[in-house]
């Protein structure tokens, strides 16, 4: 499988986004970028670690940190190798009495971890691909043309709203809550500028 390094490029939230952060993570050498939603307390994780303010007591991923260090393991890097259904899967590659192994992970944590042992991220090409993000040389997203100049400004909004009230369903369907809730308030905002 082809990797492709990325650095974190910064967090972000917002007021409807029901405490959920955003890690945009950002292609070496290249324009994409990759915005993958996580918990508040992961966020906290990563950039207190960014910001080099350690807690008065170890946070879970400083444990954890801990715990390959004290099994004399190493974390090699992170790989986020997997985008099914809208959720990102990754895994902490590390290396232990010189064999190389794996642990299953969530991006969130397993970037946390990374930030801790100053290990190297990467996507999947496929994973970028899908889910990446074109970026102007500033950083900002570029305009997708996607859509056909002949389609109105309102059919178009009408399509886009029509696509989320479908994952709305299916986020209910797979009791994914989170991004329900995300979908829910982006549905009403349409309708009221509508």
């Amino acid at each position: 499988m082809d990797y492709i390094q990325v650095d974190i490029i910064g967090l972000s939230t917002s007021p409807s986004s029901g405490g959920a952060y955003a890690l945009v993570l950002g292609e070496v050498g290249g324009n994409r970028r990759l915005p993958i939603i996580i918990g508040a307390f992961e966020a906290q994780a990563i950039a207190l670690e960014l910001e080099k303010i350690q807690p008065p007591r170890p946070m879970t991923h400083d444990l954890l940190r801990s715990l390959f260090d004290t099994l004399g393991a190493d974390v090699t890097d992170v790989v986020i190798d997997d985008l099914r259904e809208g959720t990102f899967f990754a895994k902490i590659r590390y290396v232990h009495d010189g064999e190389e192994a794996t642990l299953d992970a969530r991006p969130s944590d397993a970037v946390a971890l990374a930030v801790r042992t100053d290990a190297d991220l990467f996507v999947a090409s496929g994973v970028l691909d899908e889910a990446g993000i074109p970026a102007d040389d500033e950083g900002e997203p570029v305009e997708s043309d996607a859509e056909p100049e002949f389609e109105s400004a309102a059919s178009s909004a009408m399509s886009r709203l029509d696509r989320m009230e479908n994952q709305l369903e299916k986020a209910i369907a797979d009791e994914d809550y989170e991004a329900a809730a995300r979908l829910r308030d982006e549905i009403a905002r349409m309708r009221e500028g509508n």
